[in-house]
């Protein structure tokens, strides 16, 4: 799983609250954890191959322009799946060589190789599944700036730039910090390893914190969206909000779900670390509920990525498709042509939109219902009955233009038939 304890159990000198956890059952924990992350692991790549085309909503789905937050949300996955191997990489080492795990507590270690492999899975843990909360709230902005039209696709360079700088940044400001003066002669006491947890929990915590308020706005804007789009919220505008709510409301499902014990864990840990004697019988059932916490952290944490896949996608089955696709692939060539096209004309029609130029109104209404209909397909992106009612819906023609083009063909005739 993936805990600031990980990088303080690197350090001979460590904390007793660090000591009790990882001393109960190591072999047992051990084996939780790669079960688990193997688990998670093959079912999510399962979850993410091409599976053979069946119906004909997924063949609508796959030649639909993918929006940035699905490219989002792949890379929140992706981020889940590297954190989940290093994982199963670092329990797979403490299971099948004890004395290698009992070289890192020997004080003043000369062993260079145990403490680089300590430090650097650690590490490599913390790293990818911060950037994962990073990415979980660049979705969210995304979605309300998405909403409110004020990002769009080229924003996602700017993502990249603050996950992965926040990511790096502090991942290795809060190992200094805790590794200081050495890895074999860390500092002790409390206060040495605060900084190291709060850069730890800091993405965490702001992700439990901000999504939720920023998917609630969204959501209202959604609302308001739809409504523009008809001048009318029929029934099928109102599912396809519900649809929406549901989908921000699964993701934070799954989080919850999958992090929440960390932190009822960590508080556990460090209300035993305030303690004059942590060992006290008063005290056994807060010893208790850290360890089940922390076991239960061993199995929830590298789940996230196969539950994220469950919540975006639903099980996408076990008929994988192994055929290369030459057809598709062009298509969506040309796809990507004409997005690229219709962006472009996008801005020279905003670039030609300054005082005294006078705009067809029509055209005007129809780039609005164009823009709305990008927005919608980004945050319904991954339910297959509302993207393809967004598009079905924008493409056919009114009914009240239906029966004026029939009204004005029957007064031609008539017209006709009197001459």
């Amino acid at each position: 799983m993936a805990s600031p304890r990980l990088e303080t159990f690197c350090c001979p000198n460590r904390d007793p609250a660090t000591q009790l956890v990882l001393d109960y059952e190591p072999n047992i924990f051990s084996s939780l954890c790669i079960g688990s992350g193997l688990f998670s692991l093959l079912l999510t790549i399962v979850q993410m191959l091409p599976k053979v085309k069946q119906g004909f909503r997924k063949q609508s789905r796959s030649t639909l322009p993918k929006p940035s937050s699905s490219k989002i949300l792949l890379l929140v996955i992706v981020c889940d799946l590297l954190g989940c191997l290093g994982i199963i990489l670092r329990s797979t080492v403490w299971v099948s060589s004890p004395s290698f795990v009992a070289n890192i507590s020997e004080m003043n270690s000369t062993s260079v190789l145990h403490v680089a492999f300590c430090v650097g899975s650690a590490m490599w843990i913390q790293l990818f599944y911060s950037a994962s909360f990073w990415w979980l709230f660049c979705y969210a902005v995304d979605a309300y700036l998405v909403v409110k039209r004020s990002a769009g696709i080229s924003t996602i360079v700017l993502y990249h730039m603050m996950t992965w700088g926040l990511a790096v940044l502090l991942c290795i400001e809060g190992v200094a910090m805790l590794y200081y003066p050495s890895v074999s002669n860390c500092e002790e006491g409390l206060e040495h390893a605060i900084p190291h947890y709060l850069t730890t929990y800091a993405p965490l915590l702001l992700v439990m914190v901000a999504n939720p308020i920023l998917f609630k706005r969204t959501v209202s804007a959604v609302a308001t969206l739809l409504k523009g789009r008809q001048g009318i919220y029929t029934e099928n505008e109102r599912r396809l909000g519900t649809e929406i709510q549901i989908r921000f409301f699964k993701i934070m499902l799954v989080f919850m779900i999958c992090w929440l014990s960390n932190v009822i864990n960590e508080i556990l840990l460090f209300y035993l670390e305030l303690q004059p004697d942590m060992n006290g019988d008063q005290l056994k059932n807060v010893r208790n509920a850290a360890l089940i916490t922390w076991f239960i952290m061993g199995i929830l944490n590298p789940m996230q990525g196969f539950l994220f896949t469950l919540a975006l996608y639903g099980w996408t089955g076990w008929n994988i498709d192994f055929r290369l696709k030459h057809k598709e692939i062009s298509f969506e060539h040309l796809s990507s042509t004409s997005a690229v096209e219709s962006d472009r004309n996008g801005r020279i029609g905003s670039f030609l939109n300054y005082p005294g130029y006078i705009q067809d109104p029509t055209k005007a209404q129809m780039e609005n219902s164009q823009q709305t209909d990008e927005a919608l397909s980004m945050l319904s992106e991954g339910s297959e009955a509302s993207t393809i009612e967004i598009h079905i819906s924008s493409e056919l023609p009114h009914l009240d233009d239906i029966e004026a083009d029939d009204e004005s063909t029957e007064n031609l005739e008539k017209q006709k038939l009197v001459k």
